[in-house]
């Protein structure tokens, strides 16, 4: 027994090392760049100071779990490259963060857990860090920065990807790239945490598929019993298929299974019988 316990303990200590990057260590990683020099500056921002860098833009990743964030620049003799690397919590906070930017207006690269950028920025998350990059010029060095990015996004995670409860998702009738995470507050309920979310459209109607995990089943248990009384329905519902009437979201179809809350929720208010995306993510759970 004592074996076994050291033994969850060193796996334990090593997966918190491996998600652990010091500002040292993602300097480190940083790929040499030809005619491009690594800069020595390195500037450290806690959730305490984040705002002397980003502003109002602060409140966002320290709802995502920041921890952390690294700024490391390259130079040449006419331009900089800047590299924001934020640590997040989990791997689930930095691509939450990630998702929360995302804009369908960038070009997506095959590198990292998802990438995204233009001429002159590139995006990224990998393991529980998300970074962003760009350069001073005007001219387009995409080419260079996806070299950078595709370099530190290797070190960081080289198995980098969506988390796994993502996967579960049906494809059919998704919305490319509208898959994110949220830490609270979904459509409004500040006990709705740990939502994975997707967007679809099928039939021109447009609705979201989430899951909420509520880490064990008595989790899952609380949450639905705050939401059941917000809604003032009777808390003596069971495991199972429910019907949730939300005065401000509509009708929302779930499916309570074991720590998961399985659901799909309409932003335009139409009405969704979902049975066949509930029960097919349900029996993959």
């Amino acid at each position: 027994m004592k074996f076994i316990i050291k033994g969850f303990i060193l796996l334990c200590f090593s997966v918190q090392c491996a998600l652990a990057q010091t500002p040292q260590e993602l300097k480190s990683y940083l790929p040499a760049i030809p005619d491009w020099t690594i800069s020595e500056k390195v500037e450290i921002f806690s959730p305490d100071n984040l705002f002397d860098r980003i502003n109002g833009a602060a409140p966002l990743f320290i709802e995502n779990n920041f921890r952390e964030m690294t700024s490391m620049e390259y130079a040449n003799a006419d331009n900089y490259i800047t590299i924001q690397a934020y640590r997040h919590a989990t791997p689930e906070d930095a691509f939450g963060m990630y998702a929360s930017e995302r804009s369908p207006d960038l070009t997506f690269f095959p590198f990292a857990g998802e990438a995204q950028g233009d001429d002159s920025s590139v995006f990224f998350f990998a393991g529980n860090i998300y970074v962003k990059m760009w350069c001073s010029s005007s001219e387009n060095i995409s080419d260079i920065l996806q070299s950078i990015a595709k370099g530190l996004s290797e070190k960081i995670d080289p198995k980098a990807g969506y988390p796994d409860i993502l996967k579960k998702f049906p494809t059919e009738d998704k919305i490319v790239h509208s898959e994110t995470y949220i830490t609270s507050s979904y459509i409004g309920h500040e006990f709705l945490k740990c939502v994975y979310t997707a967007k679809y459209k099928k039939d021109g109607k447009s609705f979201q598929v989430f899951i909420v995990d509520g880490k064990t089943k008595e989790g899952a248990k609380e949450i639905l019993d705050k939401y059941f009384t917000f809604t003032k329905q009777p808390l003596d519902y069971k495991e199972g298929k429910l019907l949730i009437t939300d005065r401000y979201n509509g009708d929302i179809p779930v499916i309570w299974k074991n720590q998961y809350i399985i659901g799909i929720f309409s932003e335009d208010g139409n009405v969704i019988t979902g049975d066949d995306f509930l029960t097919g993510i349900s029996s993959k759970l």
